[in-house]
């Protein structure tokens, strides 16, 4: 099966932490440059990282907080993860991806004690339909890249520029000869928020990236499918913002939240 990233080397320090160095492919190239990588599976790797690093049986990951200091370059790249805060009942740990020489993002997560509260769970955020009911979709052709060109694309018939319901899944693995996990897969299309329902085609002259990715787990997603209900908000002053309850096919598991930048080409 084709991946989005190969894994090069891997390089452990005296202190715990550990630097692993990657390759991109095609899959994941960018949308705004042909020569950056998406923020999509760029996610995805940084969860990859995330995700193995001083596992333990009790805890999970509850919150993933990226930072993008600039273009994400397209190629060779690493991804140092370090141990922030320690401790009995949360962890912050943080995975830096750097590519010629400079910073590209910044993501921390913190890691949460598990325990059983089935007695006094309750969600407000309600189910949508799942893909399975649904026409495949090609509105995400006006966007250009090889990540786009990889993913398949389900929309609810009410969707329309601004608010909607779209449904993503790839066949890729994350990284080449490894199985992804299904928080890893899900983790790496959640950046894919901010192109499903823009309020303006990306060919009519303005540009809108996000400078971050905030994504909030109230339970792990399971399965292929991410299901993204999105709404997205420019403000008068070049600042926009995007917003999703993020979905798999057993229901809600979390949310997400994209500052934007919105610049006139």
């Amino acid at each position: 099966m084709s991946a989005y990233y190969t894994l090069l080397k891997r390089e452990q320090h005296a202190d715990g932490g550990c630097t692993a160095y990657y390759r991109s492919n095609i899959h994941a190239q960018g949308a705004w440059n042909p020569h950056e990588q998406h923020m999509a599976p760029a996610t995805g790797i940084l969860c990859a990282e995330l995700e193995q690093f001083m596992p333990r049986d009790d805890m999970r990951i509850g919150r993933v907080s990226l930072d993008i200091f600039g273009l994400i370059a397209f190629g060779e790249f690493s991804i140092t993860t370090r141990m922030i805060r320690p401790g009995k009942t949360i962890e912050l740990i943080e995975a830096e991806m750097c590519a010629e020489g400079k910073t590209c993002i910044v993501a921390r997560a913190w890691k949460m004690k598990t325990s059983d509260t089935r007695a006094i769970a309750g969600l407000e955020d309600l189910p949508v339909e799942n893909p399975e009911y649904l026409p495949d979709w090609d509105g995400m052709r006006c966007w250009p890249g090889g990540y786009i060109q990889s993913i398949e694309t389900r929309a609810h018939l009410d969707r329309r520029a601004g608010k909607g319901i779209v449904w993503l899944r790839n066949q890729l693995e994350m990284i080449k000869n490894q199985a992804t996990s299904s928080f890893v897969r899900l983790m790496g299309m959640v950046d894919t928020a901010n192109g499903v329902v823009p309020r303006l085609d990306p060919n009519e002259g303005w540009g809108f990236p996000n400078l971050d990715l905030q994504i909030h787990l109230h339970r792990l997603p399971q399965g292929e499918w991410l299901g993204l209900e999105v709404t997205q908000q420019y403000g008068e002053d070049g600042i926009g913002l995007t917003s999703g309850i993020l979905h798999d096919t057993q229901g809600p598991f979390g949310r997400s939240e994209q500052i934007l930048t919105l610049r006139q080409f």
